[in-house]
């Protein structure tokens, strides 16, 4: 089969278009016919560069969301059929530590990754194991499958964690990105009053797209000074930071109100900030890491999605498989707005 495949670290042009042998499906997996998968800024882009995960073995394909149709299932797995049209979530849950023993996965101190722990689906085929695939719902092609089953079940996981509640504020960084787009889709329908941050017109004009109430573009105005007067001056409950860059910090956590609660889940700009602790207790605030979601957060995605309460972010363009440099790069100089999808070659 053809995959793109990484042989060492480096720039995008690291992934080689290339012959490598078919994966072969174990008892308890399923081997997935690729039709589309996603670029990924910290799974693909970071991992790629050496950044995230650098004890990497090599070689390596990529590629943490892929969907398809069913090729062929192991030994013992009933649930699934050839042709079924399946996509695949990314978190492998180890089912022995306590957190898999009481039924909480997520917490899952010895998680697994499809796209890092094991080759992933920048390739014509891919196996994965059967708990991790789950049905295309109904009216969604693959590459929206893809993109919906990659970030919305994150999103409802940073909402229920942060407890937003309807009529509450939420102030959500990224808003254009697409765990920030599905974010404001899910804060919206929780009912809460969002107002989106984004870098630019255009981007701030994409996060009214999935639904933001108020989108706020911190280059041309002041962050903090737009979200106090909205607010009335009493700030955001809920602010989702998911994108922790040093200069922006000051306003995300300065628009949070008395009592409110950030969550985050990523780091795209650095990471590293100033934390104002006094700030922090004396306005009775917290901080929630939440990188991680539910098999709970999967199923209330697609569910909404069939009900057509959730759709895709805007995919910026579909490139073949062989241009995964491409859309490497596209993503890494900031050309695109939403999600970039891989294909490989029609069957």
């Amino acid at each position: 089969m053809k995959a793109a495949v990484m042989h060492e670290f480096g720039p995008p042009e690291v992934l080689r278009y290339e012959d490598v042998p078919d994966p072969v499906v174990g008892r308890g997996e399923v081997l997935l016919r690729v039709r589309s998968v996603s670029v990924n800024r910290t799974h693909c882009l970071r991992v790629r560069s050496g950044e995230y995960f650098p004890g990497l073995p090599f070689p390596h394909v990529l590629g943490v969301d892929p969907a398809g149709t069913v090729e062929a299932v192991g030994d013992g797995v009933h649930v699934w059929k050839r042709g079924d049209r399946v996509v695949v979530h990314h978190a492998i849950a180890c089912g022995a530590c306590e957190a898999c023993r009481a039924g909480e996965g997520e917490y899952c101190d010895r998680q697994r990754q499809i796209g890092i722990h094991r080759w992933g689906g920048y390739a014509e085929y891919v196996s994965v194991p059967a708990q991790n695939v789950h049905p295309v719902p109904e009216g969604l092609t693959f590459p929206e499958a893809t993109v919906v089953v990659r970030h919305a079940p994150l999103a409802f996981a940073l909402a229920r964690r942060a407890e937003l509640r309807a009529g509450e504020w939420a102030l959500v960084m990224g808003a254009a990105g697409a765990l920030g787009g599905f974010v404001v889709q899910v804060a919206k329908l929780v009912g809460a009053h969002v107002i989106a941050a984004a870098s630019s017109d255009e981007r701030a004009a994409a996060a009214r797209e999935c639904g933001a109430d108020i989108a706020v573009n911190y280059r041309a105005e002041d962050l903090l000074e737009a979200v106090l007067r909205v607010t009335e001056g009493r700030g955001v409950d809920v602010v989702f930071e998911n994108v922790g860059d040093r200069a922006l910090w000051p306003k995300s956590f300065g628009s949070l109100g008395f009592r409110g609660r950030l969550v985050t889940a990523g780091a795209h700009a650095g990471g590293r900030v100033e934390l104002d602790l006094g700030r922090l207790y004396h306005r009775l605030q917290r901080i929630i890491a939440s990188p991680r979601s539910s098999l709970a957060d999967i199923e209330r995605t697609l569910a909404e999605s069939r009900a057509g309460r959730i759709r895709s972010v805007r995919i910026d363009r579909v490139l073949p498989l062989a241009e995964a440099a491409v859309g490497h790069r596209l993503l890494q100089e900031r050309q695109v707005i939403g999600k970039v999808v891989l294909e490989p070659p029609a069957p």
